[in-house]
């Protein structure tokens, strides 16, 4: 069982930064690949990164490759999505999630989901 929670989001102008951080509990953490995923109103939750448990293995959305950095820190149990030159179209509520597997994109290879934090980007 692996609990997650996120922070570090935030009501930026356009162009701007934030780091999200998740941290989860459990003692296997370093074991989980982990996600990032992001719901604008009225959207469906959408991939945007993730990362295998080393760290050595990293997707990106197409909308946010070159702009997002996902990280972690399995000492800490913790990981990280810097997001710089923010658009508006970034708004949404971002989640991480975690599976005890190979990284993934899919929402349904996930299973276990924090409650989100909501990132807002004004024009």
């Amino acid at each position: 069982q692996v609990q997650l929670v996120e922070s570090g989001g935030g009501l930026v102008q356009a162009g701007g930064s934030l780091r999200l951080s998740c941290a989860a509990s459990g003692r296997t953490f370093s074991r989980y690949a982990m996600g990032w995923f992001r719901q604008a109103p009225g959207k469906e939750r959408e991939f945007v990164a993730a990362i295998s448990w080393s760290g050595g293995s990293i997707y990106y959305a197409d909308s946010v490759k070159g702009r997002f950095t996902i990280s972690r820190d399995n000492a800490k149990n913790t990981v990280f999505l810097q997001m710089n030159s923010l658009k508006p179209e970034d708004t949404a509520v971002y989640y991480c999630a975690a599976r005890p597997s190979q990284l993934a994109q899919k929402l349904d290879d996930y299973a276990y989901w924090g409650q989100g934090t909501q990132v807002t980007i004004s024009s």
